[in-house]
């Protein structure tokens, strides 16, 4: 039988949300579009790939077993298109952390490439990145690399940073000052600045689930902020309500990230450490893949930004940094 490549993306993205939804969303298509395109794949197949019930969707044994084969099909694909394109093919970026606004600093470094194509990608978060770039699906990815579950980062940092699985690569392009964001009505908010250990009493509050986000654990612990609470991520301006009707509570944001315009909220800067967050470029070295070629110019572009911005600027006796990105600083 001949499959139709649309309907294979179709499962394939939807097996990875197990979310209709969600997979429309990624595909700019309509539910009921997809819907359609799962229910003809299936038919072809005789066998049913993904079943419904009240907690969402899950793959059948079927589901399971084609899931890789058809991953395999479609970058075989983008493989075939790519052989005929050429080198003129975009860059594929997959980028997370959006509630800190990654965008801002991989903009700044594709506009001093000009002619670089890039497309970026809303990755989900690290994990999902991770595997998409070791399926050869997307060229880089764009955030904090952190550990995972596991204890492992999956990549081995090219400035120091190894994790237990060198499948990817790391560098880390960006150390952005964070300030806490404080209800007005904080006993701190009218401060010109804070220390981190002055917000031991208050409540770090989570933009998403506290498993989510490695950052903020590490800040809490090495300043010992004891009370945390996660959040459901429902965007940026959800979030900064809750942080502006909960005068007990604060959060970190990047000192350079635009926040909605709420008079319930401000930031505060802080020093004594200033706590930094570490963006990372990460992608498959070319031991391990057929690197898009627009990916050196790239990472030229970052580490031009860098030395021109000054975005890797570090001093230990003013800077706080978790240990495995100060690792990553190392020659």
């Amino acid at each position: 039988m001949d499959l139709d490549l649309a309907q294979v993306r179709a499962f394939a993205v939807t097996a990875e949300e197990l979310h209709f939804g969600r997979a429309a969303t990624r595909l700019g298509i309509t539910q009921q579009g997809l819907s359609k395109r799962v229910a003809r794949l299936e038919a072809a197949l005789g066998a049913r790939l993904l079943e419904r019930d009240a907690r969402g969707v899950a793959l059948t044994g079927a589901g399971r077993r084609f899931l890789e084969p058809a991953r395999r099909v479609l970058l075989q694909g983008e493989h075939a298109v790519a052989a005929v394109r050429g080198a003129g093919r975009p860059l594929r970026i997959d980028v997370w952390g959006h509630l800190y606004a990654p965008m801002r600093t991989l903009a700044q470094a594709v506009d001093a490439a000009p002619g670089l194509d890039v497309e970026p990608v809303p990755g989900r978060d690290l994990p999902s990145v991770a595997a998409a770039l070791l399926r050869g699906e997307s060229d880089a990815g764009f955030g904090r690399v952190h550990a995972l579950p596991d204890g492992t980062t999956g990549t081995t940092g090219t400035n120091g940073a190894n994790g237990a699985n060198a499948g990817l690569t790391h560098r880390l392009v960006r150390l952005e000052p964070v300030d806490a964001l404080l209800s007005v009505d904080h006993p701190l908010a009218g401060r010109d600045s804070l220390s981190p250990v002055e917000l031991r009493d208050s409540v770090l509050r989570y933009p998403a689930a506290v498993d989510r986000l490695d950052f903020l654990t590490r800040f809490a612990t090495r300043f010992g902020i004891t009370d945390r609470v996660g959040s459901t991520n429902l965007g940026l301006e959800h979030f900064v309500d809750q942080v502006g009707a909960d005068p007990g509570c604060f959060s970190l944001v990047p000192a350079d990230s635009p926040l909605p315009d709420r008079p319930t909220v401000r930031t505060v800067p802080l020093t004594d450490p200033t706590p930094l967050y570490a963006w990372s470029l990460l992608w498959r070295p070319a031991q391990n893949a057929d690197p898009n070629p627009q990916l050196d110019r790239l990472l030229g572009a970052f580490t031009a930004e860098a030395a021109r911005n000054r975005w890797l600027e570090y001093d230990p006796a003013r800077d706080w940094l978790p240990d495995a990105d100060e690792a990553a600083l190392l020659p």
